[in-house]
């Protein structure tokens, strides 16, 4: 892990961090509101005043021409369209399964895309199967649609955590083992694609933020397909393997007091030249969110090359739920996206972004006197 400096500011965020050929930096600063839609839904069936729109995992997003299409999830997709981010419809389109009529096997969250050249586009979703009375252990499953995201054939299920990993004692409010709360994005030469895991494995050994790969020539064939990173190598099953964590919990996710990092979200930052990851710090067994994290890596296929996550965001800054952070690239122009973004973008949590987030080069000066001042306080 490389050393990082963080310097907290009355108005903003100045992030330093040293990448393996020098320093940059990242600054958060406030701008106007913008919340994605969502899906409308009652949080609390016995509460009519708690029925919202909401977002319940990161929400993907993907170009066809001039028309950007995100989704929203809350145990199933819903896919929203428009020219940006800022223009995206009000009303969303329900995503329909091949196999929604035989599945039994739980919701289905949709947490990244990919849009191939030849007009596919691929979704991994988050599975949740029925479990005990209050607590699941999640995988993770592939499919592909042919219309930009309206219609799916859901390909099977590519990750799942080892049998007999789940903690049957745990406290944890939601899960007792899996794989699940993930990001998956293709390298620059699409050769691989990379899977971003939250694991929940019952020894706390294998527990935290884990990285799996498939050769993106699979991606049609994606079953049995995927390996996960285990002591140093790309060789253990997708399904049923073991991992070595990147980020290790640091309290295990089944005691009351747990402290791990999760949900990861990455993209490619053009104006760096580098991976981002932004993270969730769960502080207790309920997931309380104790603030979001930002890591970077030049190269993806090396698992210790991501720097230690550093704070930019603290929980009492935060709406909603707390949790999802993401960024969404501004540039229509380059089609930029939650897994493609430039010097400037928009961070989002929960759905919902109150920041610019502004990547800075090693030596470059902050251009508003307003934040540079601050600095000099």
């Amino acid at each position: 892990m490389k050393a990082v400096t963080v310097q907290r500011l009355s108005i903003s965020i100045i992030l330093t961090v040293c990448l393996g050929c020098g320093q940059s930096s990242v600054l958060l600063r406030s701008a106007d509101r913008l919340e994605l839609k969502g899906v409308f839904v009652v949080i609390r069936p016995d509460d009519p005043n708690s029925a919202t729109y909401a977002v319940d995992c990161s929400s993907p997003a993907h170009w066809d021409g001039d028309t950007m299409y995100v989704f929203y999830s809350w145990g199933h997709p819903y896919r929203a369209s428009g020219p940006d981010v800022f223009h995206l419809s009000s009303d969303t389109e329900r995503a329909s399964f091949d196999n929604e009529s035989s599945w039994q096997r739980g919701d289905r969250w949709s947490e990244s895309t990919h849009k191939a050249d030849d007009g596919k586009v691929y979704m991994w979703y988050h599975n949740e199967p029925p479990g005990w009375p209050a607590t699941t252990a999640p995988r993770i499953g592939a499919m592909v649609s042919t219309d930009n995201g309206l219609n799916w054939h859901d390909m099977g299920i590519v990750v799942e955590a080892p049998a007999g990993s789940d903690n049957p004692q745990t406290t944890n409010k939601y899960f007792n083992g899996g794989n699940g709360d993930f990001s998956v994005i293709a390298d620059r030469k699409k050769e691989y694609f990379y899977f971003f895991i939250s694991t929940y494995h019952k020894n706390k050994g294998e527990q935290g933020v884990s990285t799996a790969r498939m050769k993106y020539k699979d991606r049609d064939d994606p079953k049995g397909k995927v390996f996960k990173w285990h002591r140093g190598k790309w060789a253990e099953a997708g399904l049923g393997g073991n991992v070595t964590p990147i980020f290790p919990a640091a309290i295990d996710w089944h005691k009351p007091n747990a402290d791990a990092f999760w949900g990861p979200s990455v993209h490619f930052n053009t104006y760096l030249d580098s991976w981002v990851m932004l993270l969730n710090r769960a502080k207790d067994k309920d997931w309380t969110q104790e603030g979001i994290y930002i890591s970077f890596n030049r190269d993806l296929a090396n698992s210790s090359g991501w720097t230690k996550p550093a704070k930019i965001l603290d929980a009492s800054e935060l709406e909603k739920s707390k949790w999802y952070p993401q960024v969404m690239g501004l540039d229509a122009g380059k089609q930029e996206t939650d897994k493609l973004a430039g010097k400037t973008a928009r961070l989002f949590v929960a759905g919902v972004s109150k920041w610019e987030i502004v990547f800075l080069r090693s030596g470059e000066k902050i251009a508003s006197e307003k934040f540079k001042d601050n600095l000099n306080e």
